[in-house]
């Protein structure tokens, strides 16, 4: 995925919720809406909606279908880039932990993340962030002024997208080359895993200060991707449902 090509309508989309924005939002949830909590071949569960990049990409199609008697939803990309996103309100101090599972069939082939031109993953799970905008530095504050003058619209604060990357080991933190306000956080890497359900949770709370060298403001969206626009590859992937948690109450010791 070139993000200089689609970074505009992708973080729009995220901080927005939607790709077409309503007049009036209505108060953003607190929690994610669970993907088991559809049924296969009906519409995705409520508070999930399309995340479309561009009407110049191909989209990804994504179905929920049934896995050993739980739902989750299937992602098929052919040369294409598109996902599903869901806003939210939510403190990531009070919940800092993310959960998900995911499963890919195979590796993008031809992806890097590390180089503009070969953006792809088979799966990627993406939190956007609100903060001061004043702080942000020149170049940032001038990129996003130029897509608000573009769309009518302001991009989130910030953006971390967890991917499985080709070759990058996981914890790596693969910059942005156009704005420092997006980081890919490698959450799984290489082909040792391929085809099999994997069960990853983060701290997005140690993430992000790690990521951006300060302290999160509150989360506004997530969202979940699989592109191969860049490649122009094909990739079948699967995302089983998604939560934000606290962490393990400290034990507390009895006093003699």
């Amino acid at each position: 995925m070139s993000i200089i090509r689609c970074a505009a309508a992708a973080l729009l989309a995220l901080a927005a919720g939607c790709a077409a924005v309503p007049a009036v939002d209505p108060p953003a949830p607190r929690q994610v809406r669970p993907f088991s909590g559809g049924q296969p071949g009906e519409l995705l569960p409520p508070g999930w909606q399309p995340w479309t990049l561009s009407r110049f990409k191909r989209p990804t199609e994504y179905r929920l279908i049934d896995d050993q008697g739980r739902t989750v939803v299937e992602a098929r990309a052919d040369a294409s880039a598109s996902g599903l996103v869901h806003r939210l309100a939510l403190d990531p101090q009070a919940y800092p932990l993310l959960s998900w599972r995911w499963k890919t069939a195979d590796l993008v082939i031809g992806a890097d993340n590390t180089q503009k031109h070969l953006e792809d993953s088979p799966v990627r799970v993406v939190v956007s962030f609100a903060g001061n905008m004043e702080r942000l530095p020149l170049k940032d504050r001038m990129f996003f002024d130029n897509v608000r003058l573009l769309t009518g619209q302001q991009l989130p604060y910030a953006t971390l997208m967890y991917i499985w990357e080709n070759r990058a080991p996981v914890d790596s933190v693969i910059d942005n080359l156009h704005t420092s306000r997006i980081k890919m956080i490698v959450a799984g890497s290489g082909r040792d895993r391929v085809g099999r359900w994997q069960e990853v949770t983060r701290n997005v709370l140690e993430d992000y200060r790690r990521a951006f060298g300060e302290p999160p403001g509150r989360i506004t969206a997530i969202g979940i991707m699989t592109d191969t626009d860049n490649t122009g590859e094909r990739a079948q992937a699967w995302y089983g449902d998604i939560a934000f948690g606290k962490p393990p109450a400290d034990p507390v010791v009895a006093e003699r």
